[in-house]
């Protein structure tokens, strides 16, 4: 398996910035199936535009905690700080789980390809306001 933590902080880098580049172009194609909490979608367009509805108005930062790998499973353990744009000094820490199901077709060293990836997160209640 290649790096784990160099393609992990690119993902995540992405998704902080909704500057989708060369992470995302390695890890998913149009096959790549994301399920986060309910939601269900299928290619890496749907999944950046995913990520864009529920992180816009958000001012994210992804933290990982924990990784580890067992043969072609990686299952990282965060923690995000969020906070609403229009409030950015109510600052949460919110937990979450990524498990991804990867595909490197029998080439060790070539970047990992996600055909499923499992997301638990969320949501957050602070205040009564639900994030």
């Amino acid at each position: 398996m290649t790096d784990t933590a160099a393609w992990i902080d690119a993902y995540m880098r992405e998704i902080d910035t909704l500057e989708f580049g060369e992470a995302f172009a390695t890890l998913f194609d149009q096959y790549t199936e994301m399920i986060f909490g309910t939601a269900r979608v299928r290619g890496v367009e749907a999944i950046k535009d995913f990520f864009v509805t529920i992180d816009a108005p958000l001012i994210t930062t992804h933290e990982t905690v924990q990784t580890w790998s067992v043969e072609d499973v990686v299952i990282l353990r965060g923690e995000a700080t969020v906070a609403k744009k229009s409030e950015p000094d109510t600052v949460i820490r919110a937990p979450f789980t990524h498990i991804f199901y990867l595909d490197q077709n029998g080439d060790a060293t070539a970047s990992p390809r996600v055909r499923t990836l499992h997301i638990t997160a969320g949501p957050v209640v602070t205040d009564d306001t639900l994030i």
